[in-house]
């Protein structure tokens, strides 16, 4: 078995979490579940690990317990031009192939199967507007923000709003609006100057109004929902994944979370009876969702937000949850989350975002 296929296969033992780690380093977002004798046991995606951790999995738990056992495969001896139809039909990146054993013997893949005649595996088109948070000073990027609005730090060689909108635009997406109230004339001569291939409508704060204030004003009495993100951070996901979890669960808010583990790197003291000592746990590790700042949110909702002051987000979130509102959950692994706020972030996010470009070249 060659190095290209083992890299794909993760063996049954293995945790969920250790499984991630595997999966973010493929291409293809995919990887096999294999025995003791690499026998085919099932596969694994991101969306079988997402709907784990909704239903509170731990991650520590083996990945047999969680992927996906009876994915498609081809045999040996397989007609290539089937294996085509079924994975334009199916829209699967990778598909294994299997020997009368269950044993992988190779990885057939769509870029490789289609040569230039489908190069690109189609994402779902999106129709429905993209609201970036601009408006803030950028305290934590000073000096730079003295002189520049944060969205346009360069990252590479080019500016963080560009690459947030980017990510959209694979989508079909061509409507963006940006909240601005700091350097707010600079922005618009940025833009005025690129004049891009898309829209771009401002919605000018007279004054601060915190982190979902200006949404007020694109409120609407339609069902339809709006995508909101801060105009410091990447999500590296699938889009239009979020965009149906947000629709088909009927959610009047999805927000996006990133995966955090938290290592303590001392003996945590566990206590009983008042003060007696119960245990020592050397060095635990925690796993948290946090909050991107990237959400899905139906329109007519808007109407929650008062018409002036500040109002953050948590502030519409509590509102929301005080009418009975449902607001979802769609986890995504650290890695999938690029924070370029403070400068500790930004210097990991250059790297990042470099390894990404470099990535999206080779393909």
């Amino acid at each position: 078995m060659d190095n290209k296929i083992n890299s794909f296969l993760v063996p049954a033992a293995h945790s969920i979490r250790q499984a991630m780690e595997r999966l973010e380093q493929t291409e293809e977002k995919i990887i096999f579940v294999v025995d003791d004798d690499k026998r085919l046991l099932g596969s694994l995606t991101d969306g079988d690990i997402r709907r784990w951790i909704l239903s509170d999995g731990d991650l520590k738990a083996e990945v047999s317990k969680v992927c996906n056992c009876n994915p498609h495969v081809a045999r040996d001896g397989y007609q290539i031009d089937q294996v085509r139809d079924e994975m334009l039909r199916g829209n699967l990146g990778c598909v294994p192939v299997l020997n009368e054993s269950r044993e992988i013997i190779k990885l057939l893949f769509w870029k490789e199967l289609f040569q230039g005649d489908a190069p690109v595996r189609p994402l779902a088109t999106l129709d429905l507007p993209v609201v970036i948070m601009a408006g803030g000073m950028g305290t934590r990027l000073a000096p730079f923000t003295n002189v520049l609005p944060k969205p346009l730090i360069p990252v590479g060689d080019r500016t963080i709003i560009e690459i947030i909108i980017s990510q959209f635009l694979a989508y079909g997406i061509d409507k963006f609006y940006l909240s601005v109230n700091y350097k707010a004339k600079l922005l618009k001569s940025f833009f005025e100057e690129l004049s891009p291939p898309y829209s771009v409508e401002y919605i000018e704060e007279s004054e601060p109004r915190g982190t979902a204030g200006s949404l007020r004003s694109l409120y609407d009495h339609a069902l339809d929902s709006i995508i909101v993100t801060n105009c410091d951070i990447v999500i590296q996901a699938d889009i239009a994944d979020v965009v149906a979890f947000h629709i088909d669960n009927g959610y009047d808010m999805t927000l996006i979370a990133s995966l955090k583990e938290y290592r303590i790197p001392y003996g945590v003291c566990a206590l009983e009876n008042g003060g007696d000592l119960s245990y020592i746990k050397e060095k635990p590790r925690y796993d948290f969702l946090v909050n991107t700042g990237m959400y899905v949110v139906r329109r007519d909702r808007l109407n929650l937000i008062p018409p002036n002051g500040k109002y953050d987000m948590t502030d519409f979130i509590a509102s929301l949850k005080s009418t009975g509102a449902r607001i979802g959950v769609f986890p995504i692994s650290e890695s999938a989350w690029v924070d370029t706020g403070e400068w500790d972030e930004y210097r990991k996010a250059i790297d990042s975002l470099n390894r990404l470009g470099a990535r999206s070249v080779q393909e």
